[in-house]
């Protein structure tokens, strides 16, 4: 879910980013996706629109710099911010809560999808562990059976951590192609959970 600006929101905060330094209009919408974590990217239709009302507010200037226009706070600009420092922070903590909740989704997911691997790499060694057991005590027959049957057995487990892996690096890339936020500690619990699932799957291969 990514943040909205209610009314008067986007107006206020680029003019809290003009007020660290001017910027053109890519460089705004570039700096707003940084903000917000990735969560958030502006279209240049909804950008260029309001520049030119703060504009018009004398609140911003612009000057044109080779090929590109760059807009600067006047310090009418500067006495809104002040008048509206309270609402501001606002604005900066909901986009913060935003953030963490896109992370805290991202990781739900990704321990859902662990925990089914878990489980279905339990169940391929438990069937591994069975057809051993029959190879043990079976004649020749029954032992070229079992070999044929733990054959399948990997086949499909093969089949599991690829489809796995399949759709995990889908869900991530299309999340990252949203625009969404992806956090280090995000792809750290993926790596914890991978490493409990190889240790899981190797003591119930030894018995």
């Amino acid at each position: 879910m990514a943040p909205v600006f209610s009314h008067g929101d986007l107006r206020l905060y680029l003019l809290s980013l003009l007020d660290e330094s001017p910027r053109h209009g890519y460089d705004l919408m570039q700096a707003l996706s940084d903000r917000t974590g990735g969560t958030y990217t502006p279209s240049a239709g909804t950008i260029y629109p309001r520049l030119a009302k703060l504009e018009d507010e004398g609140l911003v200037t612009k000057t044109v710099d080779g090929r590109k226009t760059v807009y600067a706070i006047t310090e009418a600009g500067r006495a809104e911010l002040a008048a509206r420092a309270g609402d501001l922070e606002g604005i900066q903590a909901g986009l913060a809560d935003s953030v963490r909740l896109i992370a805290d989704e991202v990781r739900g997911s990704v321990r859902e999808a662990m925990k089914s691997l878990r489980a279905d790499l339990a169940a391929a060694a438990r069937a591994d562990g069975d057809a051993a057991q029959h190879r043990a005590s079976a004649s020749s027959s029954a032992e070229d059976a079992a070999r044929t049957d733990s054959r399948e057995q990997l086949r499909r487990a093969d089949a599991l951590v690829a489809e796995f892996r399949a759709n995990v690096r889908a869900d991530l890339r299309t999340h990252v192609a949203r625009g969404g936020a992806l956090a280090a500690s995000v792809i750290d619990d993926l790596s914890r959970a991978l490493d409990e699932a190889a240790h899981d799957l190797t003591r119930a291969l030894r018995g």
